[in-house]
Formats: structure tokens, sequence, C-alpha cells
């Protein structure tokens, strides 16, 4: 689709409607921008499992990490 295509598509839409559009783009905007953000954090977090790894201190299980969060709660 050109720009002009796209013109003439928006401008026979109503003022109610263009907000509509303007609203499904800026969702879209968040959309990516989220994905992108959790892009970020899992690389962080895949770095600092590495560093834990390189330091020579074992990882725990998910059955050890569970105890050890109930430790910690309390219970």
């Amino acid at each position: 689709m050109t720009t002009e295509q796209m013109l003439d598509k928006w401008q026979s839409l109503n003022a109610d409607e263009q907000e509509k559009v303007l609203a499904f783009i800026d969702s879209l905007k968040r959309q990516k921008q989220q994905l992108k953000s959790g892009s970020k954090l899992g690389k962080k977090l895949r770095q600092i499992r590495q560093e834990i790894i390189d330091s020579g201190l074992p990882l725990l299980t998910a059955e050890e990490a569970d105890r050890e969060k109930a430790e910690r709660q309390g219970g």
C-alpha cells in the first residue's frame, strides 16, 4: 500500500474513526516497546546467571529454590 492510498483511506474516516486508528497505532507501539524491554531483562538475567555459574556457586534446583523461598517467608 502506498502512502497516497493510506492517506486516502485516512481522509475517508470521520474524526472518531481516526482517533480509533491512532489509539490502535499507539497500542502497537506500546506492545513493541514491552517486547523490547522484556528482551533486555531476559538478557540481563542470563548474564547474572552466567556470573553465578562462573563464580563456582552451584545453582539451586526448582525444589531447592522453593524451599529457600518458603524459609525466607517464614514458612
